[in-house]
């Protein structure tokens, strides 16, 4: 590992682990669930508002931020920290994702992929070796390598081409990061839905080395009884001793599954997603505001949550706000479920580090189970 960028391993619950990550911009307690500030913010939220919830790292992406504003200009400001008022730690995607949904605007090769920008059509050339740099220029606190996400269904062999084109691809990463205190460089494991390769894929990773390690390539459409299973699989292989992260998966049952695995480090969409669309993650259930049957009614989403929306506001309150397309509604349930997601992650926290694991996931489970019609 990089000097003052480490992993403490706090306690253990069966496989699943309580940590630490200390970091140049702080510390993060896993696990940890890092809410998506895709393009630089986290959308309908500021930055003190996602403080607020308990985050302690936030996600940017490579793609989005090389196209616009550009990677130059954000260094040129005093880096991703300054320019969208972070200070604690980022980790930046490296794009890999972005590139393969864009497989009609892409070309692909062993040097790397060229492809058309979604807002304009204009061409850009991403290598592994410019991902580093544009995250270097970034001041990304974690760095992810450049690697094609295997899509899915694919062939077994269509796998193992693209598992190993990334890991040729993450050993020129790892030459071209540049080493500094507190600052670090994920690899990430592929291989599809096939044990081996995914096997093959960590023993590579390891032998190269790296500061963290990834589990890529699922959550696009394998199901969740093989996302299940290949985070699983994958999570028993790697180093103890470095934070593992399952990048896109962040359903909350699915969570609390790859905790129970071994898994550290959490992002996702869904609940920013959702909070704009009309959706609250609750312990019991997640409401769709804007159903009708909410337009009535005057409790809280939550009554154990002490988010904004739930503090001050009504579900009829609410109701209305989404139906009206008012703004204030996206920010007030995206507010919520950031909030939701960082007492979950907590919870956890706290049932490894008391030995409680198993009756906190009955509770959630069975919480999920009764429904929401259940009076709170």
């Amino acid at each position: 590992m990089t000097a003052d960028f480490a992993f403490e391993l706090l306690a253990t619950d069966g496989t699943a682990r309580r940590g630490r990550v200390s970091t140049a911009h702080g510390t993060i307690e896993t696990p940890t669930f890092m809410p998506v500030g895709t393009a630089g913010t986290v959308k309908a939220m500021t930055p003190d508002a996602v403080r607020s919830t308990g985050a302690e790292i936030v996600l940017g992406n490579t793609y989005h931020l090389m196209l616009r504003p550009g990677a130059e200009r954000v260094a040129r400001l005093g880096g991703l920290h300054r320019f969208m008022n972070w200070p604690g730690p980022i980790l930046t995607d490296s794009g890999g994702f972005q590139v393969m949904s864009l497989s009609e605007l892409r070309k692909l090769d062993e040097d790397g992929v060229t492809f058309r920008s979604h807002i304009d059509g204009s061409h850009h050339r991403l290598t592994p070796e410019r991902a580093v740099e544009i995250q270097n220029l970034l001041d990304s606190t974690i760095t992810m390598v450049l690697d094609e996400c295997t899509p899915f269904p694919a062939t077994r062999d269509e796998a193992a081409s693209s598992m190993h084109l990334s890991m040729r691809w993450a050993e020129r990463c790892r030459a071209v990061f540049e080493a500094r205190s507190g600052y670090g460089l994920f690899g990430i494991a592929q291989g599809g839905v096939h044990e081996d390769l995914r096997d093959e894929s960590v023993d590579a990773l390891v032998g190269i080395g790296f500061e963290g390690y990834a589990i890529g390539g699922l959550a696009v459409g394998e199901g969740p009884e093989l996302q299940r299973a290949m985070a699983a699989h994958t999570a028993a292989r790697l180093p103890v001793d470095r934070p593992r992260y399952l990048m896109g998966v962040g359903r909350p049952e699915d969570i609390v599954d790859a905790v129970l695995v071994g898994i550290d480090m959490f992002d996702c969409v869904i609940p920013t997603r959702s909070g704009r669309t009309g959706q609250a993650f609750t312990r019991r259930a997640v409401l769709n505001l804007r159903n009708a049957r909410h337009a009535d009614d005057p409790r809280p989403l939550d009554e154990d949550c002490a988010c904004p929306a739930c503090r001050d506001f009504s579900r009829a309150y609410l109701h209305h706000l989404v139906r009206a397309k008012e703004i204030l509604g996206s920010t007030l349930l995206t507010w919520h479920n950031l909030v939701y997601y960082q007492d979950l992650m907590r919870g956890l926290r706290d049932a490894i580090a008391a030995g409680r694991l198993a009756p906190f996931v009955s509770d959630f489970r069975a919480a999920r189970e009764a429904g929401d019609l259940v009076p709170l």
